[in-house]
């Protein structure tokens, strides 16, 4: 499905700016010097139409930019706000949500890098909010924040500081002292930068969808795809494993190699009927309230050419060798059927790990995302966390 929907922005980007480029050409030619003073009806008609569909096109642009919200909550002490905050000089946006203001803030991070989970996590962990000030950040280049910093300058390190930055602009908004920090996928790793950065900030860190080493990783991942592609006859995709090669990837085309075992790995984690919910509802997410048409494209842009430009920048990380004292209590929430982020990688980490608390929480019907695969044991589970802490 997503698959079909970015071939379809991209055919009517073409489109748009093919037709451009005629009408340019065609003025050019027909009606250069005096010529322009005989244009004939017909010409001017179609000039005429395309004008308008252009200005119709911008003003919708504008409007949904201009209109995004996230929807209300009918609270007395409730906060749902869609906000544009600025982080060390860059714009960027987040999401605030909370049934009352007088609840611990819990900041989420995203996936990707380059992934926006506004709209997702809404609708998946939307009972955190009896319990929690929900705060969604969207990273630079990510969805709303995309053009937060052009791409070329985009590092970890930049991800670190701004994180940072929002969390004391938070505490600071709700007189707290700490805060929660929960992070999935290449959020869970972020989120360790963070704490282990600036610890006093934060009540706990939660990690689920765990990734600790980024190379090992992808090599891990890439021989599971092949194995698993060679035993269920699919050619099509072992040929494209062996022409990509192993990873680690550089370039213009990580995000592409990358998918090829990413996507297929997810396929089989949907496919598994030990895993309930399957995975992300990409369209549901991108039809949110809270995205606006370049939003939308920018949603996209995030996964295809943010990944392609930061993902390399991990592959030095391994958590269990710069990151094993941490002075938060640390907890993973993973999914016993989690293919993508190797399970044995994290189960290492956590015996070499030295923290004041730790515990690992397994899932028993989940997969990479268990905030998605099982929403409300998910949800209870950082309730307990917090009510562990009072």
């Amino acid at each position: 499905m997503l698959g079909v929907f970015i071939i379809s922005v991209l055919l009517l980007v073409l489109i748009s700016v093919g037709l451009l480029i005629k009408g340019v050409l065609y003025l050019f030619n027909r009606f250069r010097g005096r010529q322009v003073l005989f244009a004939t009806k017909g010409v001017r008609r179609s000039l005429l139409g395309m004008l308008i569909v252009l200005v119709l096109g911008i003003t919708l642009i504008v409007i949904t930019q201009l209109t995004a919200a996230t929807p209300k909550i009918a609270k007395d002490n409730s906060i749902a706000e869609l906000r544009k905050v600025e982080l060390n000089g860059r714009k960027e946006w987040i999401s605030i949500r909370g049934e009352n203001r007088s609840k611990p803030v819990l900041l989420f991070l995203a996936g990707g890098p380059g992934g926006s989970q506004l709209a997702a996590t809404r609708y998946e962990l939307a009972k955190l909010e009896k319990d929690f000030i929900v705060v969604n950040w969207e990273q630079p280049g990510s969805g709303k924040s995309y053009s937060a910093i052009p791409r070329k300058n985009l590092t970890p390190e930049i991800y670190v500081e701004d994180g940072t930055a929002l969390v004391r602009s938070l505490l600071k908004e709700f007189k707290q002292e700490k805060l929660y920090l929960l992070g999935e996928s290449w959020g869970s790793a972020l989120g360790i930068f963070m704490v282990k950065e600036q610890p006093e900030l934060y009540h706990a860190f939660i990690g689920t969808g765990q990734m600790v080493a980024f190379e090992e990783t992808e090599k891990i991942d890439y021989a599971l795809a092949m194995k698993l592609a060679k035993e269920n006859g699919d050619q099509k995709v072992v040929d494209t494993l062996r022409k990509n090669g192993e990873p680690p990837y550089y370039g213009n085309s990580v995000t592409t190699k990358s998918a090829t075992y990413l996507n297929y790995l997810s396929q089989k984690m949907v496919g598994n009927p030990e895993i309930q919910n399957g995975g992300f509802q990409t369209m549901r997410d991108l039809a949110a309230k809270e995205y606006g048409i370049l939003d939308k494209v920018n949603y996209l842009r995030g996964i295809l050419q943010t990944f392609n430009h930061v993902y390399p920048q991990l592959y030095n990380v391994d958590l269990r060798k710069e990151y094993s004292t941490l002075d938060v209590p640390v907890y993973f929430l993973l999914g016993k059927h989690d293919i993508n982020a190797p399970l044995s990688l994290t189960e290492d980490y956590y015996q070499k790990l030295d923290a004041p608390n730790k515990e690992i929480i397994w899932f028993e019907h989940s997969g990479h995302n268990p905030w998605i695969n099982e929403p409300e044991r998910f949800v209870e589970a950082v309730q307990q966390i917090a009510e562990n802490k009072k």
